[in-house]
């Protein structure tokens, strides 16, 4: 696969650490496609997720899939924790980072294009806060800006 997007996570795929390094790992283009099936009624994901998901869907050291073993879990669970919140996200989304036991986790919408923005939502929120917010960062943005703050020593976990 051609990475046209996520070439700064590309170049990029080790953290460094003290004592052991965190290298990114992706997934198939078979589960991407599954994933489609599941969460975009078998439409492409933006070229930005797919990228993403093909370099480090299962392991990727600027984002988290929290204690779940897929990504395919981690929407589950997330999706599970709208519904006991009593929230709702009407437009086709994916969940790439959760944290706070997916109470909290980063998403984009599949229909903003091949670099969609990143979003966060709060999912245990007062009334006066919004659940849903624009975090102001296309998905490539949001990942370089997370690989610059690792170089400089920030640990995302």
């Amino acid at each position: 696969m051609n990475i046209d997007i996520l070439t700064y996570l590309q170049d990029n795929p080790v953290k460094h650490g003290k004592s052991m390094n965190f290298e990114i790992r992706g997934i198939s283009l078979n589960e991407i496609q599954q994933l489609e099936q599941s969460y975009n009624n078998g439409e492409a994901f933006p070229k930005a997720l797919t990228e993403l998901l093909y370099l480090g869907g299962d392991f990727c050291y600027v984002l988290t899939k929290g204690q779940y073993d897929t990504q395919q879990e981690m929407q589950e669970i997330s999706r599970e924790k709208l519904l006991e919140f009593n929230k709702k996200i009407i437009r086709p989304f994916f969940v790439i980072d959760v944290y706070n036991s997916s109470e909290q986790f980063l998403f984009v919408y599949l229909d903003e294009g091949d670099n969609p923005y990143v979003y966060q939502a709060y999912l245990p929120t007062l009334d006066y806060l919004p659940p849903i917010t624009n975090l102001d960062k296309k998905l490539s943005e949001y990942i370089n800006f997370l690989i610059d703050k690792v170089k400089k020593g920030f640990n995302p976990f």
